[in-house]
């Protein structure tokens, strides 16, 4: 093995065969701490959003967090009975991208999948910063040391999750419960000492900064809506629980939800009852710890556990993202090599890509919290909108037993969130939102252009209406001087030219194509067959999903065969016009010509086909 390939294997394990797909599957326990970490850490700062709005019209106005907490509790509720049905409707996995473009077409498809990546990489920012605000807060001076605290954040969880889905379970378990029981032991300790008559400390009054007004209330209440980040994501991600996967995914959707309510409800009401004001390095969370538990060992588990939660909470972002993407990708929209089933039988490029995206905005933002959450919510209540308006059609046009009841229950989802989202683009506008709303058309122009590039190569390389046998059919040799292996991995005309290539050099010729099982291979060999049927093909499988070893190994064989000869390996490759171009494409025939080259193969050669 390479240095590179020993570096690698040490960090993420040896690779796993397609076959062991199954086992990665994640039970109940592991699923809600994989998928809904993202929304349980909410509760660690979505109560302070609602503050930090409230406290500009002086301290008096933050007994409107009580009955704002409860509308956003009521939308939870609604939200959450929505998804369950999205849930039975697709148990394939009903993303809002599925959903939107099945039942609305096409563009807003691509809108809620532009809004949910654009979520995804603000969820990776945002729960990154905040842990590592819970940290400066407990220990002030690392504040110096906020970025590269944040960016060595995002690569340790890129490396967990490069690991595997079952290994990111594992890791995800222990801090994801201690987070639960820590909130729930201070809010129910927090209750205890208010019944016992305990009297939290005096609060000097602040003066307003702006009047309390509508707006401000409907700012307050967008702010909060953070809590709702992350939801979506076990509908997105169904199949990745064990089987019966839709049951397992509603059943933890319901979990996730209660536990979602009760631990929100509770900072939310301590909050109002300890009279907790935002102060600078100081979050909510720790200032109620500090009054419930005093700065003892309680305090600072709390503080530890809030910490590892928030820092994994983008772990939600790291199990959809890269799924997304793979759809995407799929459909032409996202580069292919974003649908690649990496090692470790997860979507490893759509994990690194995340990690990027997600570097550069903390970056940018400076690991700030605050700076990042007004672009927050805008993507997520995007997609929710569009998926519950899909979810409504798709009961009328697919009418079940109860399917109206269902239906109403997706048609009040869809006009709450939509009026959310009216709420929150309003008031969070010129706070920074405006930047989302423009990305998203932006994105979608990308998606398109993509898809466009797609489908002209896919155009100028198809091989419909190409004559079968087009050269007279070869005559095996007696005495070969001259054999060659051809690389296929699709019938296009770029194959057919490195074929007729082959044949004008070579005596022998055996043609390869690697089974990474996605092959089709009836009909493959049936269109080789037809097109060409003189020259053998051989068939490789390929369990650990990779295109170099199986021929690498194939061709040692086959030169092995043929001592003392030149074998040439051809391999086809198309020129595009623009060197931009090629990131659309995966860059398979260039590793493999330096694979070749480890092992002493002495002629390669390229045949370019141009487009």
């Amino acid at each position: 093995m390479s240095l590179y390939t020993r570096i690698k294997r040490s960090l993420l394990g040896k690779p796993l065969p397609t076959s062991a797909f199954a086992e990665e599957r994640l039970s109940n326990a592991a699923g809600l701490a994989v998928l809904s970490s993202d929304a349980l850490s909410s509760v660690a700062y979505a109560t302070e959003e609602i503050l930090l709005v409230l406290i500009l019209a002086g301290s008096s106005a933050l007994k409107l967090s009580l009955p704002i907490g409860g509308a956003i509790l009521l939308l939870l509720i609604v939200v959450t009975l929505s998804y369950r049905q999205t849930i039975r409707a697709y148990p394939g996995g009903g993303g809002a991208y599925t959903v939107s473009r099945e039942n609305l077409g096409l563009y807003p498809g691509l809108v809620a999948a532009a809004a949910l990546a654009i979520d995804y990489v603000l969820t990776v920012t945002v729960s990154i910063s905040a842990g590592v605000a819970a940290l400066t807060s407990a220990i002030p001076f690392l504040s110096t040391f906020t970025i590269d605290l944040c960016l060595l954040a995002v690569f340790l969880v890129m490396l967990a999750n490069l690991r595997g889905v079952r290994a990111a379970g594992n890791l995800l378990m222990l801090p994801t419960y201690g987070f639960i029981a820590s909130i729930f032991l201070l809010v129910c300790l927090g209750l205890v000492q208010q019944l016992s008559g305990y009297v939290p400390f005096a609060v000097a009054p602040i003066p307003p900064t702006e009047p309390l007004s509508l707006f401000l209330i409907l700012r307050a209440f967008a702010a909060g809506c953070t809590a709702l980040t992350g939801i979506e994501a076990i509908s997105n991600g169904v199949m990745a629980f064990k089987p019966p996967e839709w049951k397992n995914a509603r059943l933890t959707m319901l979990y996730m939800s209660a536990l979602l309510g009760v631990m929100f409800t509770g900072i939310t009401y301590l909050a109002h009852a300890y009279h907790i004001v935002p102060t600078a390095g100081q979050t909510v969370v720790s200032l109620l710890g500090r009054q419930i538990f005093g700065n003892g060992l309680l305090y600072y588990i709390t503080q530890a556990t809030t910490l590892l939660i928030l820092l994994l909470a983008a772990n939600t972002s790291f199990a959809d993202f890269p799924r997304l993407a793979s759809l995407l990708a799929r459909d032409g929209f996202l580069p292919r090599q974003l649908s690649i089933l990496g090692d470790r039988l997860i979507y490893s490029n759509g994990i690194l890509l995340l990690s990027l995206f997600a570097a550069f905005l903390i970056i940018l933002f400076q690991g700030q919290t605050n700076a990042i959450i007004p672009l927050y919510a805008v993507g997520v209540f995007t997609s929710f909108t569009l998926s519950q308006i899909g979810m409504v059609l798709h009961w009328f046009n697919h009418p079940t037993p109860g399917w109206k009841s269902r239906a109403t229950i997706n048609g009040i989802g869809a006009t709450v969130t939509a009026t959310v989202l009216g709420v929150i683009v309003v008031t969070k506008f010129l706070l920074g939102a405006w930047l989302v709303v423009v990305m998203i058309p932006l994105v979608v122009w990308l998606f398109l252009a993509i898809r466009s590039h797609y489908q002209t190569i896919s155009d100028r390389l198809s091989i419909v209406g190409i004559e079968p046998h087009r050269y007279p059919m070869r005559v095996p040799c007696d005495t070969v001087t001259h054999p060659a292996i051809v690389l296929v991995g699709q019938l296009h005309r770029g194959t057919l030219e490195a074929l007729d290539y082959a044949r004008s050099i070579a005596d022998e010729i055996v043609a390869v194509h690697i089974d990474i099982g996605t092959t089709d291979r009836d009909s493959f060999q049936q269109q080789w067959q037809q097109l060409e049927a003189d020259i053998p093909l051989a068939i490789l499988d390929s369990p650990y999903r990779s295109v170099i070893s199986p021929l690498i190994n194939f061709v040692s064989e086959f030169e092995a065969q043929h001592p003392n000869l030149f074998c040439t390996i051809v391999i086809p490759i198309f020129v595009t016009r623009h060197w931009w171009e090629n990131l659309l494409h995966n860059q398979t025939a260039w590793f493999l010509k330096a694979a070749l080259r480890v092992k002493r193969s002495r002629v390669v050669t390229f045949v370019g086909y141009y487009i």
